[in-house]
């Protein structure tokens, strides 16, 4: 990520220039409120989803439209973790609560990571550089890991009930703020700093940003940039398995296309964002979540493309993103 002071300030005025715009038009300052947590939360649950999307294509230039398999695997298996660990999912304390989603999660990480190295090596390695073939193959494997997620758990839609402690909302003056979207919010802030840290101050992150601008140079000292890229590849399915249980507990209920229908959305994002850019990505989904709420209470008929002419309009000012990656 650029230094501070080479840092374009413009794109993150959009998010409180969006929810400002929106003040007025929502009718009181607590329906506002409401609606900007709860657009925010949804936005960086988004966010998570597409972090791993945003990894592989942002270092490995991998086209990867398999990506939703993974969101709908990690949210299969949380039903499956949570569903053996009931009476901690039904206790009324937080953090028996937790002792049932924290390993849900991880486990939905592990799984869907372990798929992400069988993708990778079976699916994505042979058409390492040919974006057109990536897209193809990928959607294939995609419609293979539906099939898949079928045979052990069902064709039917399953529920994920929210555990009993992030039920509710809490409750300022005349303004409701979702327990669950507060708890989203501190999730999906944790993972892009995380990002960030890894990527700019670790020596694993230094290596992969090398390996992204000079492969030969980077091997030339002796290290395997394949397997640091096969590495970035499991964890952005890692990613994308604990955004498909953030998801999945969203919505409350999983089902095997889950993933194909978040994908929109995910392009979306990386799209404003800049084509691999962790910031981009971060404002992208934000913006879409903000706008995804605004426009559902003030003209539902508009929230089905208003994510699309959001954009539109992005790209008009910045058609390259808000945050586009170099040499992409």
């Amino acid at each position: 990520m650029m230094a501070l002071k080479e840092l374009d300030w413009k794109p993150l005025a959009l998010v409180p220039v969006l929810a400002l715009v929106a003040l007025p038009l929502t009718g009181s300052p607590s329906t506002w409120l409401t609606l900007t947590v709860a657009g925010l939360a949804m936005g960086l649950i988004i966010f998570i989803i597409a972090s791993g999307l945003t990894l592989v294509f942002g270092l490995m230039d991998v086209l990867n439209f398999g990506h939703g398999v993974f969101i709908a695997l990690g949210a299969f298996v949380a039903t499956t973790v949570i569903g053996s660990m009931g009476s901690y999912a039904a206790a009324d304390s937080f953090w028996l609560n937790m002792v049932a989603l924290l390993p849900a999660m991880l486990v939905a990480m592990a799984v869907a990571g372990a798929l992400g190295y069988v993708f990778e090596r079976l699916i994505v390695r042979p058409v390492y550089g040919q974006h057109l073939k990536q897209i193809l193959i990928t959607m294939g494997g995609m419609i293979i890991g539906e099939e898949l997620i079928k045979v052990v758990w069902g064709p039917e839609q399953i529920p994920l009930p929210l555990p009993q402690s992030l039920r509710g909302a809490f409750i300022w003056g005349d303004a409701a703020v979702e327990k669950y979207r507060a708890l989203a919010v501190l999730v999906g802030l944790a993972v892009f700093a995380a990002m960030v840290w890894t990527l700019n101050r670790t020596k694993v992150g230094l290596l992969i940003r090398a390996g992204v601008q000079d492969r030969e140079m980077v091997e030339s000292l002796g290290y395997r940039i394949k397997r640091l890229f096969v590495g970035v590849f499991v964890a952005g399915s890692a990613l994308a398995g604990l955004g498909g249980v953030m998801w999945g507990l969203y919505q409350q209920t999983v089902i095997p296309q889950m993933g194909a229908q978040v994908n929109v959305l995910i392009f979306i994002v990386i799209i404003i964002g800049g084509l691999g850019s962790t910031l981009g990505a971060l404002i992208g989904a934000l913006l879409v979540g903000l706008m995804a709420n605004y426009t559902g209470f003030l003209a539902p008929k508009v929230a089905l493309f208003s994510n699309i002419a959001l954009m539109v309009a992005i790209l008009l000012w910045r058609p390259q993103g808000v945050y586009p990656v170099a040499n992409r």
